[in-house]
């Protein structure tokens, strides 16, 4: 994207946005998609859905290796030559409540940063104006902090800073490449929850971290409590890290 379609804000800036099915480009910011999904993103999603996340991660998903990572990440599948999203639809999005979290901040982008030094947490936001978006033409004013507040993005920003705190460790202490049993548990932990989940009562691999039976029966019923608790196993396996 051209740098001079995007201005830095800070969280109190203001900027103008409303979308809705009365602006005429209503949709098409669901089209021509390169989508990336953060693993609370599929939580979200596949519950949504009503599925397991491996079945949500086999039809509506595409992984890949980070250039820079060397770990496992994953796109949204797009349907058809315009690359739509699979879960818009005329009157919107089908699965708006669940949507992703750069769905929810557009036309913002979150960018965080992590000190070494102290652990503590950057934050810097972009407004992004793209041609095809009347939305900024619109008349509602609002702040950083009010945008997010509406969008609800708070569990998926601290959701996606505990995912990026694991990527950063990795990057300094383990750069390239990891082997093919760490990247699949990798991949498992994060993203095939359900899978995670089956691996941990059924064939016992975290029976070493001997966890007490509150931990045990919150993540038997409580995804968001077994993605932290995959976060927290990665980074003690691989990275060596406890909290």
């Amino acid at each position: 994207m051209d740098d001079n379609n995007i201005t830095p804000l800070s969280l109190d800036d203001t900027f103008n946005f409303s979308c809705s099915k009365a602006v005429p480009c209503f949709n098409e910011c669901c089209r021509n998609l390169q989508q990336f999904l953060t693993p609370y993103d599929i939580l979200r999603l596949k519950n949504r859905l009503g599925i397991p996340s491996g079945l949500f991660l086999e039809q509506y998903t595409a992984r890949h290796t980070g250039p820079e990572s060397g770990l496992p990440i994953i796109t949204l599948k797009t349907d058809g030559y315009k690359l739509k999203c699979p879960f818009v639809t005329p009157s919107g999005c089908s699965v708006y409540n669940d949507r992703p979290s750069s769905c929810r901040m557009y036309p913002l982008a979150r960018i965080v940063s992590r000190s070494r030094e102290t652990g503590e947490i950057t934050e810097q936001y972009m407004l992004i104006k793209e041609s095809y978006c009347l939305g900024s033409s619109q008349g509602k004013t609002w702040t950083i902090r009010q945008w997010e507040e509406g969008q609800e993005t708070g569990i998926y920003n601290e959701m996606n800073d505990l995912l990026m705190e694991i990527i950063s460790l990795k990057n300094r202490l383990m750069p390239g490449r990891i082997d093919v049993k760490s990247e699949y548990l990798y991949y498992m932990a994060c993203y095939n929850l359900d899978t995670f989940r089956s691996h941990i009562f059924e064939k016992g691999i975290l029976d070493n971290l001997n966890l007490n039976s509150e931990t045990l029966s919150a993540i038997k019923d409580d995804d968001e409590a077994l993605l932290k608790l995959g976060f927290q196993w990665i980074k003690q396996i691989f990275l060596g890290r406890q909290n």
